[in-house]
């Protein structure tokens, strides 16, 4: 096999990733099935790991079991697994890192894709509960004034701003 066999792999597994990723996030961790895990990414916490951390241990041991299988048996594995890699290794650097900056240092990017995916991630965590999200997937991030749109649409905005409104409003009872 040439070095462009590979290259073809590894790129082909991190998009298949990003697919496998986006149905992953929509139905099973804003599913019945793994909110139980997922929840723990959506609520404000000060430790450094959170339940939701389980998932990339999963996708990590199934890297590795490529790994073992492509080694042992058949070598295209190995490239699947090395794409599996690299798709988590961008997963860290720009959910981890760059989103929820659960790195030492702080970037919030002021335009392009950083900033699209940044404000499309955000838009995301706008939602209190795993119903009327929007954007689950970690690489591609639809356009904001859309995201922002289907949330208008859903109600969670005007939920949002209400609830805002009402936390600062006097209550009737101190005038």
């Amino acid at each position: 096999m040439t070095i462009l066999g590979p290259i073809l792999i590894v790129l082909l597994t991190v998009a298949a990733m990003e697919l496998i990723a986006y149905a992953t996030h929509r139905w099973i961790m804003h599913g019945p099935i793994g909110w139980g895990w997922h929840k723990s990414h959506h609520e404000d916490h000060d430790h450094l790991f959170e339940k939701n951390d389980l998932y990339g241990l999963v996708f990590s041991v199934l890297a590795f079991l490529l790994f073992l299988a492509g080694g042992l048996w058949w070598p295209t594995l190995w490239w699947v697994a090395l794409g599996m890699s690299v798709y988590g290794l961008i997963y860290f650097v720009l959910h981890d890192g760059l989103v929820h900056q659960r790195w030492p240092f702080r970037y919030v990017p002021r335009r392009g894709y950083f900033r699209r995916l940044y404000q499309a991630h955000r838009l995301h965590h706008a939602v209190e509960g795993r119903d009327d999200c929007v954007s689950f997937g970690f690489i591609y991030a639809p356009p904001v004034d859309r995201l922002k749109a289907r949330l208008r649409a859903s109600g969670v905005l005007n939920r949002r701003q209400s609830q805002h409104r009402d936390a600062w409003a006097p209550d009737r009872d101190d005038r």
